[in-house]
């Protein structure tokens, strides 16, 4: 067992500890984006339409988004260690299955199962670093946590296309077992925290579990139907559930005597804040990662590949720069950090916008992702970070599994929405110049919607501390 003080990052149980967390959470995050490049080739493979590998990306998402949240409670009620195993060795069977799906569709089941794996083991990797770590150091862990993170999602594209070029697209999913199996050794090797005392818990509420789940569930499908152009009767029936399930959920919650997501944490202005902050910009840069890959290859030609690793420096800056903008929170205070970070973030939107057919790397793309990474890096930590300190400890993982629900259905929606307002719908990415003109539009959109986030964390949020 660990101390009650917790371990230091720099000492061998906590350098472990934090390999073991950005290793697990980042097979989840990288086979949310790795999945893209490869499927021309399932397509292929299963002579499948693509409406069919629309889902084999959705799917995952869907149950990811839906299940975050109850995730975390489970972390918070048996043991984060203990789901955060349980996690990573469900999201490994799963990506077993992936590996050697026979169909298109065992495929697509295949995916929604892993992220119900992802959900499990996503925030409790999270609060796992908020409660192990020596409270001096959770602001760098975390921030190497969430900088490894994105590095992971980021490569996915690149590390995807060069297992689909020298192997299969099956390895996009096999990749994931030796990283498991590093991730489970470590885990057997680290002590395992102090156990919590079920004997003065409440009962788990499953009622208000169900109602979650049927909630996200039912919104994200109809979002994400509502994205691929038209909105069929099923799609509409389950918006209006999902809606019915969200109201029955808030009045449960409010009259439980214990309820999985005690409404009372949102009191503080401070987490309501990062929540709110949280949506707006992950679901304006869930767009800003779709469009830019797409715009690259349909109006500047470029191959896939290419477009997948446009973003690189992106990547660098956080795997550099996110432990010590973490610090630098810790030290002087959400206050500054995340506003300006999104605010940074759209001056780098606005200069991808630049982009068009005759794009150079280096004048029209390296600016702008140099500059929106910068703005990234500077808010991911600091928001992580006060997400989880503004909530009592107890709900470290609670607090995490929001966060996490709260970016991936911003991400949804942003994806959802965007794009068809902006006026890429039907067969757009056959008509570069229209596919151009609506590119411009929504990256606007969305530079407008994460600046917003940057003047409402200004607003709302005051001194260096943050208020529980």
């Amino acid at each position: 067992m660990t101390s009650p003080g917790g371990v230091r990052m720099a000492s061998p149980q906590g350098r472990l500890l934090l390999v073991m967390t950005i290793l697990g959470s980042g097979m989840a995050g990288i086979d949310a984006t790795i999945v893209n490049v490869a499927l021309p080739q399932i397509g292929r493979s299963f002579d499948s339409p693509f409406a069919t590998l629309q889902w084999v990306v959705t799917g995952y998402a869907l149950t990811l988004a839906a299940f975050i949240l109850l995730g975390g409670l489970l972390g918070d009620r048996l043991g984060r260690q203990r789901v955060f195993v349980l996690g990573v060795a469900w999201f490994t069977a799963a990506s077993l299955a992936c590996g050697f799906a026979p169909t298109a569709w065992t495929l697509v089941a295949a995916r929604v199962v892993q992220g119900v794996g992802g959900a499990l083991l996503t925030p409790a990797s999270l609060a796992l670093l908020q409660s192990m770590i020596v409270r001096e150091d959770r602001a760098r862990a975390i921030g190497a946590w969430a900088g490894l993170g994105g590095v992971a999602m980021a490569v996915g594209p690149f590390v995807g296309g060069w297992l689909v070029d020298v192997a299969s697209w099956r390895w996009v999913f096999l990749i994931n077992l030796p990283i498991a199996a590093v991730t489970l050794a470590i885990a057997a090797r680290l002590p395992r925290p102090a156990p919590t005392d079920r004997s003065q818990q409440a009962p788990l509420d499953v009622i208000g579990a169900g109602l979650g789940v049927v909630a996200l569930a039912g919104t994200t499908y109809a979002l994400t139907a509502a994205g691929e152009g038209g909105l069929p009767p099923f799609a509409v029936v389950a918006a209006v559930v999902g809606v019915v399930a969200a109201v029955a959920f808030v009045a449960h919650e409010h009259r439980t005597a214990a309820p999985m997501l005690p409404l009372g944490i949102f009191r503080s202005r401070t987490f309501s804040t990062v929540t709110v902050v949280t949506f707006l910009v992950y679901g304006g840069m869930g767009v800003v990662f779709l469009l830019l890959v797409v715009q690259l290859q349909v109006v500047a030609g470029w191959s896939p590949l290419a477009s997948g690793v446009a973003a690189l420096p992106t990547t660098l800056l956080m795997m550099v720069g996110s432990s010590r903008a973490g610090a630098l929170g810790e030290r002087i205070g959400p206050r500054l950090p995340m506003p300006v970070g999104p605010i940074v973030m759209a001056l780098g939107i606005v200069l991808l916008l630049r982009t068009g057919p005759t794009t150079d790397y280096v004048l029209d793309v390296l600016p702008g992702v140099v500059v929106f990474g910068l703005g990234l890096t500077l808010m991911v930590a600091p928001l992580t970070a006060t997400a989880l300190s503004s909530a009592p400890d107890e709900h470290a993982g609670l607090a995490s599994g929001i966060n996490n629900a709260v970016a991936r259905a911003g991400g949804l929606l942003g994806v959802a929405a965007v794009p068809p307002l902006a006026g890429l719908t039907g067969r757009v990415v056959e008509d570069p110049a229209a596919f151009d003109a609506g590119f411009r539009t929504a990256m606007l959109a969305c530079a407008v919607v994460i600046a917003g986030g940057g003047l409402l964390a200004g607003a709302a949020l005051r001194g260096r501390t943050v208020e529980r």
